[in-house]
């Protein structure tokens, strides 16, 4: 075990490791969207999220050094969209194509080329909170990540929509489409379940892209979800999963069609008990 990791996890009396209970009960201050999970759930979210730290590495780059808070505010947030789906070896699975994951002060540039329609190069710089790639490391913006408490009011979450999209791409793309369980909402095979996922994705999607349009065009109501989630059908999934995740009161009156389809796939009926 790294010298870091073995001065966070303390020991147990049965010899297990252990988040410290000073260190755990700061973090669900700081990001009040996990306090509100029942107990049962924080307990599982501890153990979950202990896990997460013996299989992950992270890496301050720009002189940052990571803290024991910093790592456990990461590895807890990533954890919560796989809290309830199998034991936590299991749910750790969905991470397990990637070790490291890269914190910044705050955004990146990051450079970007793109071949128009005539074949021409173009270079540019885009700005990054986070990043995940195929196989690859997740990349965050520490700030962004320490302001996901109060964020969450707009349901707006740095480390839950990277995760998301490593989610998203255990198939080995993002589409919007993580692979189902089988017989997913009653389908008679996951042909079917893929297509009535992306139906539900595909319409919710049309809806909210025609809200976005509206407020930026037409001087109307702006939308509560970052008008992002209307660059793809895979961005459109991690970034209502955000808001899912941190404000289901709000999200479920936005999206009541993706809460039976999110409740679904990621077995919360409900933040507490």
């Amino acid at each position: 075990m790294k010298r870091w990791l073995r001065a966070l996890l303390s020991r147990s009396p049965d010899g297990r490791d252990q988040i410290s209970n000073e260190l755990w009960q700061a973090t669900l201050t700081q990001f009040p969207f996990l306090s509100l999970r029942s107990a049962a759930d924080q307990a599982q979210l501890r153990r979950l999220t202990r896990e997460f730290l013996r299989h992950k590495e992270f890496h301050g780059v720009d002189g940052l050094a990571i803290t024991d808070a910093m790592a456990v505010a990461i590895a807890s947030q990533a954890c919560l969209p796989i809290l309830k789906l199998g034991t936590p070896a299991q749910a750790l699975q969905w991470y397990d194509d990637f070790v490291g994951i890269v914190v910044h002060p705050d955004e990146v540039l990051a450079q970007r080329s793109e071949i128009d329609d005539s074949g021409v190069v173009h270079d540019y710089q885009e700005r990054l909170t986070g990043e995940a790639m195929v196989g690859g490391p997740v990349t965050l913006s520490w700030l962004d990540v320490w302001q996901s408490g109060a964020s969450a009011a707009q349901g707006y979450n740095v480390v839950i929509h990277e995760f998301i999209h490593k989610i998203d791409m255990r198939d080995g793309m993002a589409d919007g489409c993580p692979p189902l369980p089988p017989n997913f909402m009653g389908a008679a095979n996951p042909r079917i379940a893929r297509q009535n996922w992306l139906a539900r994705m595909d319409s919710a999607f049309a809806l909210f892209s025609e809200q976005v349009v509206m407020a930026e065009r037409f001087s109307g109501a702006p939308t509560w979800l970052d008008p992002y989630g209307t660059e793809s059908i895979d961005e459109f999934f991690a970034v209502t999963c955000e808001a899912y995740f941190t404000n289901r009161a709000v999200f479920s009156r936005e999206f009541p069609s993706l809460l039976v389809l999110y409740d679904a796939f990621f077995n919360a009926p409900s933040p507490a008990d």
